[in-house]
């Protein structure tokens, strides 16, 4: 066994066609303080060509730690050659002086007895992929504990949020069995933040500007300065945004920006979910530190069912956008509610105002019930002009379909549907000119859509999306952390993002 020191970590992953192209990015890694790299072998047309980079590599950046993989096609690598000359070449890489290699188990089991010298000069990694789903895994690991390691890795593919947390809670159910823990995919993004956290000997990043080696890497940049994952304890507290898209989303640049102001053991995830999806994601929150989470399109409405109190105003909206663990158990609040009045009434006296409202989803709920609670007159259109009525006499409000507007002037307009969310900017409601003096878009990604490029363009007061955005959202970080929201942090964090 390897008595070298531990391996960093965060791993960056190179796999790029070319010796230069590899050699160029690695060095880009090293400058930006990166000190963990795996080459990809496989990825070059002669892996052989790559010993000699190894060796230049690490006499330039001998403080680096360097990872070599020639993972053959079988097994979703690139190479194309026998299992003696891929365990030729990583032999070879170690005598280049790779710290590390990382062995398929298709490959390690079949030369147990030829791989034991070669751990005798450096980390010998087995590892095991599974690019469709994520099977039962306690199979898996006793399959790979036949071949003598210094790591595991087991990579999955999650396909539903309890995926990622099952991969994770191996490491719980084998506290001594050195491994490396994740699961591919987007929805399995937050194995890849909470894995080192909760014991993987450590975790992979992709490289900056290049493309990674497997779905779901981000860079160690984003890993180390947004998500923390050098500060954040096994016993941080974790929330996150559930969300369908997600990706998008502007709240863990904000949340977490806000967490560290505060000093705060905490990280805030963007999940995954899809509709069928929120049971399955209650459990995965019940096997981690998940202690709240913002909710969103598609699931404001739906989750209700699935919390153990939630908050009469809430639950007269019929709609939750933040949810918190207390005594154990679920409860939800609408924050969205006071995020609407409060910007609109710096502008117009809220009790003398009408106010035409676009939308009929879980955000126009809570607008609407918060405007009839202060006072305005609410005027309800949308698209399906049922639901629009439905949604009108639920809420004492009047019903417009879109061809009524033309003759129609109101105080304000609230936009409350994704029209001209990113990435459709170029989306809008409204075809001429606006209904009203203040128009208030609910959309905050990007910082100015369409329709409040438009309300400036006719001479309209505009309110973007971020002021509602940061509303709500320091109302949630006051109702997880029992702590003052730092706005400024967060108003600052969103508008970098933005750009």
């Amino acid at each position: 066994m390897s008595t070298r020191a531990a391996l960093p970590k965060v791993c960056i992953a190179l796999g790029l066609p070319t010796v230069d192209k590899l050699l160029e990015q690695a060095s880009k890694e090293v400058a930006a303080g990166e000190s963990f790299l795996e080459f990809r072998l496989d990825y070059l047309p002669r892996p052989e060509a790559g010993l000699k980079a190894i060796q230049d590599f690490l006499g330039k950046h001998p403080d680096v730690s360097l990872l070599a993989t020639c993972r053959r096609h079988q097994n979703h690598g690139k190479y194309d050659g026998l299992i003696e000359d891929q365990i030729r070449i990583l032999d070879a890489a170690i005598d280049a002086g790779a710290h590390a290699i990382d062995v398929e188990i298709e490959t390690a089991e079949k030369i147990v007895a030829r791989l034991e010298p070669m751990r005798a000069k450096a980390h010998l990694i087995v590892s095991w992929h599974d690019y469709e789903g994520t099977p039962p895994l306690e199979p898996v690991l006793r399959r790979m504990l036949k071949v003598p390691a210094d790591g595991y890795k087991v990579v999955t593919t999650a396909r539903k949020p309890s995926d990622a947390a099952r991969v994770l809670a191996l490491k719980k159910a084998h506290p001594k069995v050195p491994l490396i823990l994740l699961a591919m995919s987007e929805t399995g993004f937050a194995s890849r933040v909470l894995c080192n956290a909760q014991g993987s000997l450590y975790t992979y990043a992709a490289p900056n500007a290049v493309e990674g080696t497997a779905s779901g890497q981000v860079s160690a940049r984003l890993l180390r300065q947004l998500y923390r994952i050098d500060k954040i304890t096994k016993a941080a507290k974790v929330y996150g945004v559930v969300a369908d898209p997600v990706r998008h989303s502007l709240s863990p640049n904000v949340h977490n920006r806000a967490f560290q102001a505060r000093r705060l053991d905490a990280v805030y995830l963007p999940f995954l979910v899809k509709p069928a999806q929120l049971k399955d994601f209650l459990g995965f929150c019940e096997s981690l530190p998940v202690q709240g989470f913002s909710v969103t399109i598609p699931h404001k409405q739906k989750i209700i069912r699935y919390l153990d109190a939630v908050e009469p105003l809430a639950r007269r909206i019929g709609a939750v956008n933040t949810v918190w663990k207390k005594a154990g158990k679920w409860r939800g609040t609408n924050t969205d509610a006071l995020a609407v009045t409060k910007p609109l009434s710096k502008r117009i006296k809220l009790n003398r105002s009408t106010v035409l409202l676009v939308g009929n989803g879980g955000a126009a709920r809570g607008a609407a019930f918060a405007l009839a609670d202060a006072g305005a007159k609410v005027v309800i259109t949308g698209r399906n002009a049922d639901r629009v009525r439905a949604f009108a006499k639920l809420c004492g409000a009047e019903a417009l379909v879109r061809a009524e507007l033309k003759d129609r002037k109101f105080d304000a307009l609230v936009h409350a549907t994704p029209m001209g969310m990113f990435p459709h900017v170029n989306e809008c409601f409204f075809d001429g000119d606006l209904p009203a003096d203040v128009v208030f878009d609910m959309v905050y990604n990007p910082l100015e859509t369409e329709l409040i490029r438009r309300a400036s363009a006719q001479g309209s007061a505009v309110i973007p999306g971020l002021e509602m955005f940061l509303a709500q959202a320091a109302e949630q970080f006051e109702i997880w952390t029992g702590e003052s929201a730092p706005a400024s942090v967060m108003e600052k964090a969103a508008r970098e993002a933005l750009k």
